[in-house]
């Protein structure tokens, strides 16, 4: 399959490589991803849904039940950021020819840490990952679910609406990128976050709202992707 070298548009972006930028942060999940590679889940699957992520994909326990009909292989990794997922993009991605569609939530890079990044940080690295995973499988249609709203980040809501909203404006027109806005179905009344749409931490989601999550999720793909149903 042919491939596109889109990375200098990015480099350019950020003044150097990502890579190179974020370098120290390439070995902190290093055993996750191996044990993840090691992993022969999709070998007997074709046409499948691949979810990368950081925590709320792994902990994604009933993945395999809530999402039937479609066939899925999940492989995220607790603590993930944008930052140190590009390191991975190639290991994690290139093994899944058979993938019909790549499903990404990632909502780490900004969590109320003097660490964080900004929101155009974040949307930078977004794109340098969609850069990646078409320089390996151009055709493939990759879904960003939006990051959720959450009561142990609310103070850092407007940051991460900021990143949303980014990420929202490029799907629209960009045919392979779709955004599945969730933001609606985890606000209340109050406009405050479900209180029991989260565990007891406050930061990871409930089974009602991993059961949530797969409604919105198929009935993004129905819209975009009929044939895969």
């Amino acid at each position: 399959m042919k491939k596109f070298i889109l990375y200098p548009v990015i480099i350019l972006l950020f003044g150097c490589s990502p890579l190179k930028k974020f370098e120290n942060t390439k070995s902190v999940f290093e055993s996750e991803v191996q044990a993840l590679e090691a992993l022969m889940d999709y070998k007997k699957l074709d046409n499948y849904l691949l979810f990368i992520g950081s925590s709320s994909i792994r902990r994604w326990d009933n993945m395999t039940q809530l999402m039937a009909p479609y066939k899925v292989v999940k492989r995220g990794y607790g603590g993930a950021h944008f930052y140190d997922l590009i390191h991975f993009t190639e290991r994690l991605v290139s093994p899944h020819h058979k993938a019909s569609a790549l499903i990404c939530f990632v909502a780490n890079d900004i969590s109320g840490k003097e660490s964080d990044l900004s929101p155009r940080e974040v949307y930078k690295l977004l794109k340098f990952f969609i850069s990646q995973v078409h320089n390996i499988y151009p055709q493939l249609p990759i879904y960003f679910i939006e990051i959720t709203p959450t009561p142990s980040r609310w103070k850092v809501w407007d940051q991460i609406s900021q990143v949303n909203a980014k990420v929202q404006q490029y799907a629209h027109n960009h045919s392979m990128i779709n955004f599945i806005s969730t933001q609606k179905n985890f606000l209340g009344f109050n406009g405050r976050p479900i209180p029991d749409l989260y565990v007891s931490d406050s930061l990871h989601l409930s089974d009602k709202a991993y059961l949530l999550w797969s409604e919105i999720i198929k009935d993004k793909l129905i819209q975009v992707q009929p044939s895969l149903n």
